[in-house]
């Protein structure tokens, strides 16, 4: 697919506006933070973001298996479902991709009449969006668990030995002789 080779020309450019993207649909500040150093221990999140859209390019460029295209979008997307995101905002960032494709090679598209190739680069990207939600809805529910299960634990908490009505609590002495004799 010829589309497929000028992407690949063009990847840098595009990985790199593509990040920003995903980057600016944080507050701000925690764009720019993002948007720093990409060491990923001084900025874990960015430098994951920025590997992870690499890898995810280079993979729908080469067309990998789904398992490898799953992997890369865990990912981005596991990070994003444990933030203050609706569904559709933590997958925006494979529909912002779309866009950044027409705005880099639009122009050659309508020149060289790719517009097949283009709608089969489009349908792929909904395809990987579709997965995404997948991944998105299953993350979320797994955080609904894990909150779930610690609101439990904290909100029962294990009786405490000497409370009232504690079970297998040390009874004082008093108690004991206060206790009518059982008559057998």
């Amino acid at each position: 697919m010829k589309l497929k080779k000028l992407l690949a020309d063009k990847k840098a450019v595009i990985v790199k506006k593509w990040f920003h993207a995903l980057a600016d649909t944080y507050h701000p500040e925690t764009s720019r933070l993002l948007k720093g150093k990409a060491s990923r221990f001084a900025n874990p999140v960015g430098s994951a973001f920025a590997t992870e859209l690499e890898r995810l390019y280079d993979c729908f460029l080469a067309e990998d298996e789904p398992e490898a295209v799953h992997t890369c979008l865990d990912r981005i997307i596991r990070i994003r479902a444990i933030q203050d995101f609706f569904p559709s905002q933590a997958v925006a960032f494979l529909f912002q991709l779309k866009t950044l494709i027409r705005e880099e090679l639009g122009g050659v598209v309508e020149r060289e009449q790719l517009y097949h190739d283009l709608s089969q680069v489009e349908s792929e990207l909904d395809r990987m969006a579709l997965a995404a939600f997948d991944i998105y809805m299953a993350r979320r529910e797994k955080v609904h668990e894990l909150r779930e299960k610690e609101l439990r634990l904290n909100s029962f908490p294990p009786l405490e030995a000497g409370r009232p009505g504690a079970q297998g609590r040390k009874r004082r002495p008093a108690e004991i002789e206060d206790e009518p004799e059982s008559q057998t």
